[in-house]
């Protein structure tokens, strides 16, 4: 039934259901991947796949039409954007670029073998998948436009994803940690720029178009850095205390967050840049000293609401119509994910001069995919570059890719090896620096 035949009461109910039981089996996924030493994250993204028609709507009865209806999913994918913004505000403000002081050379070079390497797999890969794409359901006539966004879907690193498990893995207070979240925020920026030159090329669109929406972006982040980042700390630091009651402090950085989330989409580019740059843009320390609070509680918004955003690509999953060649096309994918990133994140680091066990621990990290992939994989759906059994083998690459990541890393990194980092990288800050850690631990 379409949503105009249901009175607004009547959907208003059904999105609550649906809040409801989203909220809560969120939680006992979360659980159930902490019991398995996996980041609650991956609990709650399966948990959102188990809701779709991969599992619940395989029983009998129509159990996903009747929880989550049709009516209810536009109203849901509003929800779950707002979750993204507001989440990814949170990685942002949290990210200090301090601790990259040196580390220039070994950033730019991982990041950049980090795309060129899985882009090039992805997009070969496509080339020779083309032929068992199903067809009606993309909108380019060629092998073109699927072979470019697989390429760029494969060059992409779970940003928040990984700043979560850096934090789990107690690697924020070390440098490899901090040198991983940057790779992967730059090579993510770059994957973008990738997707939306990809849209441009692919649908109506000039050079122009592409140019004009990177110089607004660009524009953006200057006013961030120069007018908005100042006008903040001088905010702070004045004798306006009601600024820094905690309803009023959370209502700003909201709206600021959600205006320039708006300001990145109308510029063309995903709503999650915006948010991230505002929150990178804030002044991070007199926000902690005059108003602790605002952003934990933003963090708890966004926590709450995530599981939304997993819940709506879920829907898209179809894990029943992988057919024989699908089973191919996600061992292919799986393959050439991992091989991508080892080989260029593992191995630029080698030759930028990292020593072995670091330089393993940063293809690790930016193996994992997991949040910004699905982002990804739904413009990508949206757009129809891919049809939907190309859609679910990518999706369970970023799952697999970012399962992989915690025990690997155990591996690497043993629990004793992290408290002894923790404890060194302490004593240097001590001894040398004042200016904190790279990343402050994110609260659960």
């Amino acid at each position: 039934m379409p949503a105009a035949a249901h009175p607004p009461q009547a959907i208003t109910g059904q999105v609550l259901l649906a809040l409801a039981v989203i909220i809560t089996v969120a939680v006992l996924g979360a659980r159930l991947a902490a019991k398995a030493r996996q980041p609650g994250v991956i609990g709650e993204i399966v948990a959102g796949i188990a809701l779709g028609p991969s599992l619940l709507g395989l029983l009998p009865g129509h159990l996903t039409d009747h929880l989550i209806p049709e009516a209810t999913r536009p109203h849901l994918q509003v929800l779950a954007q707002l979750g993204l913004a507001l989440f990814m505000f949170g990685v942002g403000h949290r990210l200090d670029f301090t601790q990259l002081r040196g580390a220039g050379r070994l950033v730019t070079s991982v990041s950049l073998a980090s795309v060129a390497v899985p882009f090039g797999l992805g997009a070969g890969l496509a080339a020779v998948l083309f032929p068992w794409t199903n067809h009606p359901q993309i909108t380019t006539d060629g092998r073109l436009g699927q072979a470019l966004f697989l390429g760029a879907a494969m060059s992409i690193t779970a940003f928040p994803v990984l700043a979560r498990i850096v934090y789990e893995k107690k690697l924020h207070h070390d440098r490899i940690g901090t040198v991983a979240l940057a790779s992967a925020a730059l090579q993510d920026v770059l994957a973008w720029c990738l997707l939306a030159a990809i849209t441009v090329s692919v649908h109506t669109g000039t050079v122009w178009t592409l140019a004009r929406m990177l110089i607004a972006f660009t524009a953006m982040v200057l006013a961030l850095v120069h007018l908005v980042r100042p006008a903040l700390a001088r905010l702070l630091a004045s004798d306006r205390q009601w600024l820094t009651q905690p309803p009023v402090a959370v209502a700003l950085l909201i709206a600021g967050t959600l205006l320039c989330a708006w300001l990145s989409d109308d510029i063309g580019l995903h709503p999650v840049f915006g948010a991230f740059a505002f929150g990178a843009a804030t002044p991070r320390k007199q926000w902690e000293a005059a108003a602790p609070d605002a952003a934990r509680q933003i963090e708890q918004i966004s926590r709450v609401l995530l599981p939304v955003f997993f819940t709506v690509t879920g829907l898209s999953v179809r894990f029943d119509e992988l057919d024989s060649h699908g089973v191919v096309m996600v061992a292919a994918v799986l393959i050439a994910a991992c091989v991508g990133k080892f080989v260029g994140g593992a191995g630029a680091a080698r030759l930028a001069g990292a020593p072995a066990r670091q330089a393993l621990t940063l293809g690790v990290l930016l193996n994992a995919r997991g949040l910004t992939e699905l982002i990804i994989l739904g413009v990508g759906l949206d757009l129809r570059l891919i049809d939907t059994q190309m859609f679910t083998a990518m999706v369970l690459m970023a799952l697999v890719t970012t399962l992989m990541t915690g025990p690997l890393l155990d591996r690497l990194h043993p629990a004793r090896l992290h408290d002894t980092t923790t404890a060194e990288g302490a004593e240097t800050e001590t001894a040398t620096s004042p200016s904190g850690v790279g990343m402050s631990a994110p609260r659960e």
